[in-house]
C-alpha cells in the first residue's frame, strides 16, 4: 500500500521535502538565516513543496509571510512583497509600516535597509519565514529586494523560500542558498499517484498515458483526474491538457467561456470588477458564470479575488484566444484599470502587449508609468520611455519630448552610450529649435558621466546658440561650467557658473539652480579654494538635502570636523543617497585617525553602489581602502585594490578618476622600491590632468614628496612643494594646509625649523595621522642632527599617535627609529600584529558592535547607541560573524558571554 502524504502532489519528493525540512529546523535552533531556491518547470509540484515547507514552518513556531508574483503584475513596486508581508497571521508588517515604506520607494537603498530593520525586530527571538511563488515574475523593487535583503538579516532567523522557473540569479553575499531543482517524476513517483487517484489495481494503459507526462505532477494529476472520469482511451498528453481544458470550455454557456477568456487575459488572478467591466455586464450579472467555473474546477476563490487553480489552466485557456483577441482584451485591459484610477504602471503589461505603432494613448501611458518609476527603477523607466518612443512617428513633436524622457532615464540607468546614441538619433531628425535645445541640454549629463568635456562643451554651445526657453538656457550655460571646471582657465568658468546660477535664479529652474551650484562647488575643488567649496556647496546641500555628502566632505577639506559630523548626525535616517553619506563619512573618519572605522564606511559604501549597480566612486574608494592596507602594512590588500581601481578604469575610462589612480600606483610602486616608475606616476598625475592637482594631492603632498626624494627627482619635489605652498596660500584658515607646506619644505630643504613648524600647526589641528608623520619626520631629521635626546620625543609622540590610529606599519617603523634612539633597557614591545581570527581579531568598533548584539540591539538600535548608520552596524557585524565563524546573533552571544573580557 502507498503511504498517504499531507497534500496531494508530494510523490516524488520526499528527499527534497526532507532537505527544506532540515533548513526550517536549523533556522529554528538559531544557526544564523538561510535561503531555499526551488526552481522547475511549470506544474513540477514547486508550489505543492513551497505550501508543505511553510506548514513545516508553522508548525514549529515560525512566523510566515507567504506571497506570491503575478505575471501581469510585475512592474509595481513592492508589489510581489507586499503580497506576502501584509498577510499572515500575525502580518510580518503592519499596513501603516507598509504604507510608510511604499511612501519612499523612490529612494531604493533606504526602504530596503528600513524594510529589514522591521523584519529585524520582527523577528527577534522567534523564527521568520519569508515565501514567494514564481519568484521569476516579481517586480523590480521586490526583486532588488530580494538581492539585498538576505545580506542584510545574514545574522537574524530569517528563512527566504523562493520558487520559480529559472534562477533568479541572486547575489552570493547573503545566507547560504540551499538549491533544489525539481526534476521529472520517477517511474514509481508516477506509479504512486496512479494508485493514488484510481485505486490499486492501475491499468496498463493509463502507465503509458502516464509516460507521456514527462513526468510532470500537474499534467500526470490532470491525465489522472480525466481518466478517473473518463476512461483511458483519448490523445496524448502536452496536447491532452489542452484539449482536456478546451472539453472543459466546451461545455460550459457561451457567456462563462468568454468570462474566463477574459480573465486568463487579466492575469491567473484577478479582480471579478474588472473582468465584468471588460464583459460589458455589472458584476452581480456574473455570478452564474462564476458559480460554474468555479465548480468546473479551473477558478477558485481567495476572498479577495478569483484565481486560475493552476497557471496551465489559464495559459491553456489563453492559447485559446486568438492573437487579434487577445491584444484587443488587453488594449480594453489597459483603459480599463486607468478609468477606474489605478496608475499607469498597473496598466503597462497590458500595454506592452496591445500597443501598436502611431498608438498616442498608449505611449503617453507608458509615458506617465516611466515617470513613476523613474526614482526607483530607472533601469525600467529607460525602457518603457523608449517602447513609448518606438510608438511614435519620428517627426511628430511629442517624440521628441519622449526622446527626451528616454535620455534622462537611461543616463540615470547608467545606460550612457544608448542615451548618447538616443540623442543623436532624434537631432539627426532635425528637430523644431527649441526641441534642439532641450535635447542638448539632457545630453549634457549623459556627456558628463562619459566623461567626453568636449563635446559637451560644443553641444552646450549648440544649444545655447538656438534656445529661447530662459530655463533651458540656464541648464546649458550650468551644464557648460562644469565642462569648464576640467579646463586650466577656471577664472572662466567660475565666471560661466556664476552667469548660469544668475540665470537660474531669475528663471525659477530648479534644475539649472542645482547644476549651477555643483558646477561652482566642482571649480572652487579644482582650484583648491576650500572655503568657497563650502560656501558652494553649503547653499547646494541647503538646497537639495541629496548633495549633504558633498557638503560634509568640502567641510572635512576645510578641517571643519566637528560641523561635518553635525551634518552626518543630522542626515540620521533620511533617504540621502547613502553610499555618498557613507563615502563621506568614511573620509571624516579616515581624516581623524579613525582607521577602524573608515575602513567600515569604505566598504559599506561600496556594497551600497554594488546594491545600485553604479560604481560611481568605486575608484576613489578603492584608493582609500590601499591607502589604509599599507598604513596597516598589508601590501597584499593593497595590490587587490589597485587591481580593482584598474580593471574599472579598463572598463571606463574616466579622466576624473585618473589622478587617484595614478597616486596609488606611485604609493605601490615605491612600496616595491621602483622608485623611478613611482616619480613618474605622479609626473601623470601633475601633467595629464593638472585641474585635479589640489582635489588629489592636497592632503598627500607629503607622501609625494617623499617619493619624488627617494626617485632622486628634485625638480618633482619642488614642484610638489610649491604645490603646497600655494594651496596653504589659498586656505590661511586650514592647519593641515599650511602644516603640509612647512613640511614639505621641511623635507626638501632638509631643514628641521620647517619640520617644527610643521609639528606646531598640525597639532592644532584636528588629522592625527599628518601630526604623526610630520613628528616621526622632525624626530627621524633630529636624531641625524642633534641627537637621540632631542628626537625622542618627537618620535615618542609620532609612535603613539600612530598607535593609536591602528596605523600598525607606520607605527613599526617608528618604533624601529625609537630603538635606535632608546639604548636603555625595558624598550617598548613592538606592536603585535592583529590576528585575522578569533576575539583579537576584532577591531574596537567591532567589539562594541558585539557586545550591543549579545545584549539583545538590533542593527537600529545599535547603531542609535553608538551614533553610526545601520549600514555600518551590519558591515560591523558581517566581519564580526566572519573572524569569530558564527552563523547566528545566537552562536555570537554565547561566544561573547563565554569571552568575558569587559576590559577589550
Amino acid at each position: 500500500m502507498s503511504t498517504r502524504l499531507s497534500r496531494p502532489g508530494l510523490r516524488g519528493r520526499e528527499a527534497e521535502l526532507e532537505r527544506l525540512r532540515t533548513l526550517v529546523e536549523s533556522v529554528r535552533d538559531g544557526e544564523g538565516g538561510a535561503m531555499a531556491l526551488l526552481l522547475g518547470e511549470p506544474g513540477i509540484g514547486k508550489t505543492v513543496l513551497l505550501e508543505e515547507t511553510v506548514a513545516i514552518a508553522r508548525a514549529q513556531g515560525f512566523v510566515v509571510s507567504q506571497g506570491r508574483a503575478e505575471e501581469l503584475h510585475e512592474l509595481a513596486p513592492l508589489a510581489s512583497l507586499a503580497s506576502g508581508l501584509l498577510h499572515g497571521e500575525p502580518p510580518l508588517l503592519s499596513a501603516k509600516d507598509f504604507a510608510h515604506l511604499a511612501g519612499h520607494h523612490d529612494q531604493r537603498i533606504w526602504l530596503v535597509e528600513r524594510l529589514a530593520q522591521l523584519i529585524e525586530e520582527r523577528s527577534a527571538g522567534t523564527p521568520t519565514l519569508i515565501a514567494i511563488d514564481d519568484v521569476q515574475w516579481t517586480d523590480p523593487l521586490s526583486r532588488f529586494a530580494l538581492n539585498v535583503m538576505p545580506a542584510r538579516l545574514l545574522t537574524s532567523p530569517v528563512l527566504w523560500l523562493l520558487a520559480g522557473r529559472e534562477d533568479p540569479d541572486l547575489r552570493d553575499d547573503g545566507p547560504c542558498l540551499t538549491t533544489v531543482p525539481l526534476r521529472p517524476l520517477t517511474d514509481a513517483a508516477l506509479a504512486e499517484l496512479a494508485r493514488d487517484a484510481l485505486g490499486e489495481n492501475v491499468p496498463e494503459r493509463v502507465t503509458d498515458l502516464l509516460d507521456g507526462s514527462g513526468g510532470n505532477p500537474f499534467l500526470a494529476a490532470e491525465l489522472l483526474t480525466g481518466i478517473a472520469a473518463s476512461g483511458a482511451e483519448g490523445p496524448e498528453p502536452p496536447r491532452r491538457l489542452v484539449l482536456g481544458v478546451r472539453g472543459r470550455l466546451a461545455a460550459l454557456r457561451p457567456g462563462t467561456l468568454d468570462f474566463l477568456r477574459i480573465g486568463s487575459v487579466l492575469g491567473r488572478a484577478f479582480h471579478l470588477a474588472d473582468a465584468a467591466a471588460l464583459c460589458g455586464r455589472p458584476a452581480t450579472g456574473l455570478i452564474g458564470e462564476l458559480d460554474e467555473a468555479l465548480a468546473a474546477g479551473l477558478l477558485a476563490d481567495d476572498g479577495e479575488r478569483l484565481v486560475f487553480r493552476h497557471d496551465l489552466l489559464r495559459q491553456a485557456v489563453y492559447a485559446d484566444l486568438a492573437p487579434s483577441a487577445r491584444r484587443a482584451l488587453h488594449r480594453e485591459a489597459a483603459r480599463r484599470l486607468v478609468a477606474v484610477g489605478r496608475t499607469p504602471v498597473d496598466a503597462v503589461p497590458h500595454l506592452l502587449k496591445s500597443a501598436e505603432p502611431g498608438d498616442h494613448e498608449a505611449a503617453r501611458l507608458l509615458g506617465r508609468a516611466a515617470t513613476d518609476v523613474l526614482a526607483v527603477m530607472p533601469d525600467l523607466a529607460a525602457d518603457l520611455a523608449l517602447r513609448a518612443l518606438e510608438l511614435l512617428p519620428p517627426h511628430e513633436p511629442m517624440a521628441f519630448a519622449a526622446g527626451e524622457q528616454a535620455i534622462t532615464a537611461l543616463t540615470r540607468a547608467g545606460r550612457y552610450t544608448r542615451a548618447r546614441e538616443t540623442g543623436d538619433t532624434l537631432l539627426a531628425r532635425r528637430p523644431p529649435l527649441d526641441a534642439f535645445a532641450r535635447l542638448q541640454s539632457v545630453l549634457g549629463d549623459t556627456l558628463w558621466h562619459l566623461d567626453d568635456v568636449h563635446e559637451l562643451t560644443r553641444r552646450t554651445t549648440a544649444g545655447l546658440a538656438v534656445v529661447t526657453d530662459p530655463a533651458i538656457s540656464a541648464r546649458l550655460t550650468a551644464r557648460q561650467a562644469l565642462a569648464q571646471s576640467r579646463g586650466r582657465d577656471l577664472a572662466t568658468a567660475r565666471a560661466t557658473g556664476e552667469r548660469a546660477l544668475a540665470e537660474a535664479e531669475r528663471a525659477g529652474d530648479r534644475e539649472a539652480r542645482v547644476v549651477a551650484l555643483w558646477g561652482l562647488g566642482e571649480i572652487a575643488l579644482n582650484a583648491g579654494e576650500c572655503a568657497a567649496a563650502v560656501e558652494h556647496h553649503t547653499a547646494l546641500s541647503a538646497f537639495d538635502a541629496a548633495f549633504l555628502p558633498e557638503e560634509v566632505v568640502a567641510r572635512v577639506h576645510m578641517d571643519d570636523f566637528a560641523l561635518a559630523g553635525q551634518l552626518l548626525g543630522t542626515a540620521g535616517d533620511a533617504p540621502v543617497r547613502p553610499a555618498m553619506l557613507m563615502w563621506a563619512q568614511g573620509s571624516l573618519n579616515l581624516a581623524r585617525g579613525r582607521l577602524d572605522d573608515a575602513e567600515a564606511d569604505f566598504v559599506t559604501a561600496e556594497r551600497l553602489e554594488a546594491d545600485l549597480r553604479v560604481p560611481g566612486n568605486l575608484v576613489n574608494i578603492r584608493v582609500n581602502r590601499g591607502r589604509l592596507a599599507l598604513l596597516r602594512g598589508d601590501r597584499a590588500a593593497a595590490r587587490e585594490h589597485l587591481d580593482a581601481i584598474r580593471a574599472a578604469m579598463a572598463d571606463r575610462p574616466n579622466t576624473g578618476n585618473h589622478a587617484a589612480h595614478q597616486y596609488l600606483e606611485a604609493v605601490l610602486a615605491d612600496a616595491d622600491g621602483r622608485r623611478a616608475p613611482a616619480a613618474e606616476h605622479l609626473r601623470s598625475a601633475q601633467r595629464d590632468h593638472p585641474f585635479l592637482r589640489w582635489r588629489i594631492l592636497r592632503t598627500r603632498c607629503v607622501e609625494a614628496v617623499r617619493i619624488a626624494l627617494r626617485a632622486g627627482d628634485r625638480t618633482l619635489a619642488d614642484d610638489l612643494t610649491a604645490q603646497a605652498a600655494a594651496h596653504a596660500a589659498r586656505n590661511p584658515c586650514v592647519p593641515t594646509a599650511q602644516g603640509i607646506a612647512a613640511h614639505t619644505a621641511g623635507l626638501v630643504n632638509a631643514d628641521t625649523a620647517f619640520l617644527e613648524q610643521a609639528v606646531r600647526t598640525l597639532l592644532t589641528g584636528p588629522r592625527p595621522l599628518h601630526a604623526a608623520a610630520a613628528s616621526a619626520d622632525l624626530g627621524r631629521a633630529l636624531l641625524t642632527t642633534t641627537g637621540a635626546a632631542a628626537a625622542i620625543p618627537a618620535l615618542t609622540r609620532a609612535y603613539e599617535m600612530f598607535a593609536r590610529a591602528g596605523a600598525g606599519f607606520e607605527a613599526d617603523r617608528v618604533r624601529t627609529d625609537l630603538d635606535r634612539a632608546v639604548t636603555r633597557s625595558g624598550r617598548r614591545a613592538a606592536a603585535r600584529p592583529r590576528p585575522s581570527q578569533g576575539w583579537e581579531a576584532l577591531t574596537a568598533s567591532e567589539r562594541k558592535v558585539a557586545r550591543l548584539i549579545a545584549a539583545g540591539h538590533t542593527n537600529r538600535s545599535a547603531a542609535a547607541a553608538l551614533v553610526v548608520s545601520p549600514h555600518t552596524i551590519n558591515t560591523h557585524l558581517a566581519a564580526v560573524f566572519r573572524k569569530l565563524s558564527v552563523t547566528s546573533r545566537v552562536q555570537l552571544t554565547r561566544l561573547v558571554l563565554a569571552e568575558a573580557d569587559p576590559a577589550g
